[in-house]
């Protein structure tokens, strides 16, 4: 009878903290800057959640070393659901591939709540470049090797610059930025001729005729610019970096917590106005539930660890 009581208040308990969670605001960590398309994506879906919980969500950007600082400071938060991770591809698959000492390890540090969705890239490159297509970019690049510089404000770029230009056989210049809006303004401003870069950054620009898009990421031409080929199109079939962005937790978050946020999560990504926002960043959505996040995780660093393999590239 002891055993029954004690089991009954522990699950009276449980479900008193379920029905009380959130009672305060939720923190999100974002690693890059404001304005970046991490950035936009949180604060759409955060807005849609503190209206369906009645509590605010407030992002917090912790720009730096390619999502590693957010990471770590997510790691060491208490479980208790009130700070979250809107992690992406860089910190949580390209920081672990790419350091021999990872700073942590997204196996096993971190609770997985859900899938949100996938970035479209663009080849970006500065107008007046001596250039107006991917071919021809190529071509003078193999002309003039090391004279183009390109830009990078994640590790997406990072990884889509070293394949791309290992398959297309051609050299450039290296300049690193924290994010992809320092980036995409150099560009302009043509301290650098090429970006890979989000929509967000780039595509206002395109259209006021200060860059062009040579290609992009995706499998399938982008509505947003139909008339920018693919990778494959343009002779690059090996291209396979792809870019996304999920939710987690620190480790150890408890299944009720766990639970109701991804409930939360997954039901905003299903509302009409968050979808048409998220439409605009030419950002599909995918929520999940958290196992099929976990299985994503592993199953993405094992990718990333391949094309680093294939290109020649070494952890540091």
């Amino acid at each position: 009878m002891k055993r029954l009581m004690l089991a009954a208040a522990a699950l009276l308990f449980s479900c008193a903290a379920f029905a009380q969670f959130p009672n305060k605001p939720i923190r999100i960590v974002v690693p890059f800057p404001a304005g970046s398309a991490t950035d936009t994506i949180t604060r759409i879906l955060g807005q849609s959640v503190s209206a369906a919980i009645g509590q605010p969500i407030v992002v917090d950007n912790k720009a730096g070393a390619d999502g590693a600082i957010a990471g770590a400071e997510v790691v060491k938060s208490a479980p208790d659901g009130y700070t979250l991770f809107m992690a992406t591809n860089s910190p949580m698959a390209v920081v672990p591939a790419m350091k021999k000492a990872p700073p942590y390890d997204p196996l096993t540090d971190f609770t997985p709540i859900t899938d949100v969705g996938r970035y479209t890239f663009f080849l970006y490159a500065n107008a007046e470049a001596p250039f107006k297509t991917f071919r021809e970019m190529v071509a003078y690049a193999k002309a003039n090797p090391g004279k183009l510089n390109y830009g990078t404000g994640n590790t997406t770029g990072i990884m889509s610059f070293a394949q791309m230009n290992a398959l297309a056989g051609i050299d450039m210049t290296h300049v690193p930025y924290k994010g992809e809006p320092q980036a995409v303004t150099d560009m302009v401003g043509g301290r650098v001729q090429l970006v890979w870069a989000t929509p967000t950054t780039g595509l206002a620009h395109v259209k006021d005729g200060k860059l062009r898009a040579l290609a992009t990421n995706l499998k399938a031409r982008s509505g947003l610019l139909p008339d920018v080929p693919t990778m494959a199109e343009v002779g690059v079939p090996g291209y396979s970096v792809s870019s996304w962005a999920a939710l987690y937790g620190p480790a150890k978050i408890s299944r009720e917590v766990l639970t109701r946020l991804n409930k939360e999560f997954t039901d905003a990504m299903k509302r009409a106005e968050v979808i048409a926002a998220m439409e605009k960043q030419a950002f599909p959505m995918n929520p999940s539930t958290p196992e099929e996040l976990s299985a994503f995780t592993k199953a993405q660093l094992e990718s990333y660890r391949a094309i680093m393999k294939s290109i020649g590239m070494q952890p540091e």
